[in-house]
Formats: C-alpha cells, sequence, structure tokens
C-alpha cells in the first residue's frame, strides 16, 4: 500500500534530476573560470555532498548533532593526557558549534576529522591551490566532541541516549569488547547511526576494527586518490579501494565488512597553525566523516518532512539509513560479492573490500525523498521500516513495475539488527537474533506459470543482505520478496524481527572507466598493469582466499579475455596524468 508522500516525491524527483544537472554544470563552469576548485575537500565533491548542495542550500546540517568520539594520543603512566580535542582557533573552525566536556590538548587527528564535518572557511588558501572556499559536509550542524572512554562512563556503561543524532568514531579496536558492544546495544535500542572506520589495510596490519566491524554499526573503508606528487591532482581524483590502504573482510567471525567506503585523502585544517591546510592522506579515519556528513544530511531531511520520520524512529530507524546508504551506493570497477567466483555468493551479501559501495550523496538523497512505501504493489525506489511476525512467518512483498527494464539494475538492501543486553557487559543476545533472506523474482501478471526467480542473498551470519542484479528485457513486473530464512527457527523463538528495506533500479555502470584496465593506478595503460594482471591471475588460482582484482568482463574468472581487454586500452591515458604531465 502507498503513501501519501510517495506520488509528489516522484514528481519531484524529475525535477530533481534537471536541477542536479544544471548544478553540475554550473559548478564545473566557475571552477574552470576560476581554473581552481570550487570548493574543498574534494573528496566531499567526489561523493556529492557539493552536487547536493547546489540544489539544496538549505542542506548544511543545521539542527543535527554528531558526537565526535576521540582518543587521547599521548599517556603517561598508563594515563591518558586528554589531547583529543580540534584546533577551535582555525581558520575553518573558529565558527564552528563545537563543545566538549574537559580535554586540555590538541589533536591534529581530531582536528582534521572536524574540519571534514564543521570546516567553513571562504578565505582558505595553500601554495599549491591558491584560494578556494572551504567547506565541510555538516558546517552548520553541531558537534559533541567526547574522549571514548568518558562517553563509555556517561552513556555507554548506563546505556543513556546522547544528545546527539548521529555518532562517528575514526578510531577501533582489533578485538570487539564491552565498550564496542555497548555501542552495538545503544545502536540497535536508541535507533542511533554508528559510523566507524574499519582500518587501515594490511599495510597497516589492520583486521577489521571494531566498533566498525560490529553489526549494527555502519564500518567505513576507504577509497584512494591518485597518487602524482602533486598536490592538487591528488586531492582531487580519486580510484578504488585496495587491501593494502582499506581492511579487507571478512571479520573473525565470517561477516562482511565494510559496509561502505568513502574517499579519505581530504585537504583539513592543521592543528599548529591556525590558517593551515593540510592532506590527510588515504585512511579510513577521515572516510568515516565524509560518510558521517550524508548521514546527517540525510537526518536534516528527514526533519522536514513527517512522512520521512521513520527513520530517525527508536525502533530501528538506523536500519533505515544503513539500508538507504547501502542501496544508493557507487559500485565501482570490480565489485564482486566476496571474493572471486563464476558467480556471486549468495551467503556473500557483500564485497570485501567495497562493500556495497562507495557513498553518493544525490543518491541517498534521492531514495530516501522517494518516501516510505508499505508492501504491496509501489514505485521501482523507496524503502520501508517493518516488521516480520513470528507467529505467521509471512513474508513480506513489495510489487514494483518498471518501464523500460532493458540495461537496467536493481539493488535491494535489507537491514536488521543484532540483539545486545543493555546491561555490562553487554553481551550478544544470540538466542534472540533472527535469519532474513531477500529475493528478487521476475512476474508476469497474465500468467502466474512464467514467473521467474532472479535472485536472492541469504547469508547465514550476516545482519545485512544485498541484491544487485540485472532486470530482463521481457519482464517489467518485479517482486521484492522479505522473509525468515528459517520459518521454524522463527516459530519456536516467537520474537518478531524489526527490518528495514530499501531499493532502487538504475542503469548499469559505466564499463568504459580507465580504472578497469589502470592496475596499478599511474594513469597510462602499459606493461606495468600487464604484470600485475598476471600476478593478479597466478595469486587467484594459487590462493581462492586471496582479494584479486582483474576480472574485467565480469564473468567471474581472470583469464585471458580480460588480458585482451587490457590490451586493447593500451597506452590509454587518464585526464589526470595529461594534466601533470603538461604540469
Amino acid at each position: 500500500m502507498r503513501n501519501g508522500y510517495e506520488k509528489p516525491a516522484i514528481k519531484a524527483s524529475r525535477l530533481w534530476g534537471v536541477a542536479i544537472l544544471a548544478g553540475l554544470l554550473a559548478m564545473a563552469g566557475r571552477a574552470a573560470a576560476q581554473n581552481t576548485p570550487l570548493v574543498q575537500p574534494q573528496g566531499l565533491d567526489r561523493v556529492g555532498i557539493y552536487a547536493l548542495r547546489e540544489v539544496a542550500p538549505n542542506l548544511t546540517g543545521e539542527g543535527v548533532r554528531f558526537g565526535v568520539l576521540c582518543r587521547s594520543l599521548a599517556h603517561q603512566d598508563d594515563q591518558a593526557q586528554e589531547d583529543y580535542l580540534p584546533n577551535t582557533k582555525h581558520a575553518c573552525l573558529a565558527g564552528a558549534r563545537l563543545r566538549s566536556e574537559g580535554g586540555n590538548g590538541i589533536s591534529a587527528h581530531s582536528t582534521a576529522v572536524c574540519s571534514i564535518l564543521f570546516g567553513d572557511d571562504p578565505a582558505g588558501a595553500t601554495p599549491y591551490f591558491g584560494s578556494f572556499l572551504y567547506q565541510g559536509a555538516a558546517p552548520a550542524a553541531e558537534g559533541r566532541i567526547f574522549e571514548y572512554l568518558r562517553f563509555g562512563e556517561q552513556y555507554i556503561f548506563p546505556q543513556t541516549r546522547p544528545d546527539v543524532d548521529v555518532i562517528t568514531a575514526s578510531f577501533g579496536f582489533q578485538f570487539e569488547n564491552w565498550w564496542t558492544r555497548g555501542v552495538e546495544s545503544l545502536a540497535e535500542h536508541e535507533g542511533l547511526p554508528v559510523l566507524a572506520s574499519v582500518g587501515n589495510g594490511t599495510n597497516a596490519s589492520d583486521p577489521p576494527l571494531y566498533p566498525g566491524a560490529g553489526s549494527n554499526a555502519i564500518g567505513v573503508g576507504v577509497v584512494s586518490s591518485v597518487r602524482t606528487g602533486d598536490p592538487a591532482t591528488d586531492l582531487m581524483h580519486f580510484t578504488l579501494a585496495y587491501p593494502e590502504r582499506s581492511t579487507l573482510g571478512p571479520t573473525d567471525d565470517g561477516r562482511c565488512k565494510p559496509d561502505l567506503i568513502a574517499p579519505g585523502n581530504c585537504l583539513v585544517a592543521g592543528a599548529d597553525d591556525d590558517s593551515a591546510y593540510i592532506m590527510s592522506g588515504d585512511w579510513s579515519s577521515f572516510a568515516t566523516p565524509v560518510t558521517a556528513g550524508v548521514v546527517g544530511l540525510l537526518v536534516q531531511t528527514a526533519r522536514q518532512y513527517e512522512a520521512l520520520s521513520p527513520v530517525l524512529s527508536p525502533r530501528a530507524g538506523a536500519c533505515a539509513i544503513k539500508a538507504i546508504l547501502m542501496s544508493s551506493a557507487t559500485k565501482l570497477p570490480f565489485w564482486h560479492k566476496g571474493r572471486l567466483s563464476t558467480e556471486d555468493d549468495r551467503e556473500a551479501p557483500l564485497d570485501l573490500i567495497q562493500g556495497a559501495g562507495m557513498v553518493n550523496a544525490v543518491e541517498a538523497h534521492r531514495l530516501l525523498t522517494a518516501g516510505r512505501i508499505e508492501p504491496g504493489d509501489g514505485a521501482s525506489t523507496g524503502w520501508d521500516l517493518n516488521e516480520l511476525d513470528a507467529e505467521s512467518g509471512l513474508p513480506q512483498v513489495y510489487r514494483m513495475s518498471v518501464a523500460e527494464p532493458t540495461g537496467k539494475v536493481l539493488t535491494a538492501t535489507l537491514v536488521w539488527n543484532r540483539h545486545y543486553s543493555r546491561e555490562y557487559p553487554f553481551e550478544r543476545l544470540e538466542g534472540t537474533d533472527s535469519d532474513l533472506r531477500i529475493e528478487l523474482r521476475a512476474i508476469d501478471p497474465d500468467n502466474s506459470s512464467n514467473d521467474l526467480w532472479l535472485d536472492s542473498c541469504d547469508s547465514k551470519l550476516d545482519n545485512v543482505e544485498h541484491l544487485y542484479t540485472r532486470l530482463l528485457p521481457e519482464y517489467s513486473v518485479y517482486e521484492l520478496v522479505v522473509s525468515y530464512s528459517d520459518l521454524d527457527a522463527a516459530a519456536a523463538s516467537g520474537i518478531s524481527e524489526r527490518y528495514a528495506v530499501a531499493w532502487t533500479v538504475g542503469e548499469e555502470p559505466d564499463s568504459d572507466n580507465i580504472l578497469w584496465h589502470d592496475l596499478n593506478v599511474d594513469g597510462i595503460v602499459d606493461e606495468a598493469d600487464f604484470t600485475i594482471f598476471l600476478d593478479n591471475r597466478n595469486l587467484g588460482l594459487t590462493s581462492p582466499d586471496a582479494y584479486v582484482i582483474g576480472d574485467i568482463n565480469d564473468d567471474g574468472i581472470i583469464d585471458g579475455t580480460d588480458l585482451e581487454r587490457i590490451f586493447a586500452n593500451r597506452n590509454r591515458t587518464a585526464d589526470w596524468r595529461t594534466t601533470v604531465v603538461a604540469n
């Protein structure tokens, strides 16, 4: 059954697409005229935050409250020295709405994180960029800066909701502990979106870090920038997520992580000079506030429309935010569920390095404002926050029509919470957990015998299921089915499960991206890329558990056909390399 918000949202979405295009063209025109980036950091531009703000200038985070969890870096006699605060005297943070409890020392790490979120400086300048406007993801938002152990004492241990809408943490622990489980419990019972970095890859020897590796949190990995030695180029152009610099799943208990990826190398405020800007580097610490900023803009949007308010609900509202982010994410080259195989692993919902893909602010906003659509007949873009009844065991079915299915892909994400005790040490309540599944069917309204099962996702470990399925040209009606994976177990538990689901239909991704062929990301397809391809192919054959790239034609195997495609693109050069060589 459709709700009253959907029809005007559909009309608005057409205007929205035109406005986005106009905004992008306007930005590009002004940037070209000035011969300099219009706004920094460009990592926010890469995920569409500035494009979103061009057509919705009020989306600045006004009224949104972030809880930024930080760690003291210096210790003496095992005592933290309280040096976790951002440099609020810096030009981009001097007007920010930040407050903290305690702390007496400045942290370069916290300063960088807060500048990505809250920065605002119309007169920024660096030797390599010249003048620019610095604008964080949510410059009008409020930020509460917490030392993480003090946050644990005040809010996690008593399980008291902090006065914030979004929690972001740019650090983590190798192992689950009472603190990380307590954060998971807050996310579950208070509906709080919790975003945390998953780690900085094999070069840093990082396993997926908690709380980002937790079931209910949103774990964020990093999209690397190009590496040319020219700061202006490196801060403007981004590539893929790589295991060397962005931590690879699965977790120690076999779940897929990260959930999302985002650029990490941003221009950020310096801690020691009140007007200096520096490069943050390709670290998941800084991809996390980029993603958290998108969440803040979704929260602000949801506050503006009563029909969108379920995503703010303490009853699994954070699941709806997570589902919307993951269904709207951009699949980058080589995205593939689980590890490389001849078919998607239906028990591995996500790519082990990209998660669901790179966060996309424009598409996330479009999906959110498409509106909540309850089971029954609906549109090809929407979301729902609902419940499966354990007693009846009946599935929830979402039927949609797709006017022109040729060349279209459906993306859908199902999210629900794992359950934790609200008392220290916040143990997992495994006996109360549910196992859900999602499947996609092609429907013939005139003859049910022609109905086809297209795809499903049914992980036995994850509490996220994700579909990314090409639609059939001959079918225009489809059904998404959300159900219990084990009806007997659900009936025995007698516990109904809240869930969120979000879906959208879009064009197949661009297959001409140079990143399919430039495997070492030096801006040119040459012999070095052939060598990497052959090394990856051999590694894939000898170590099936390795995460390798090189399957260019997306048939689940690295072979001669893929090598032919690299040869066909030999000497192809990236636009940014041409600029660097010219300089």
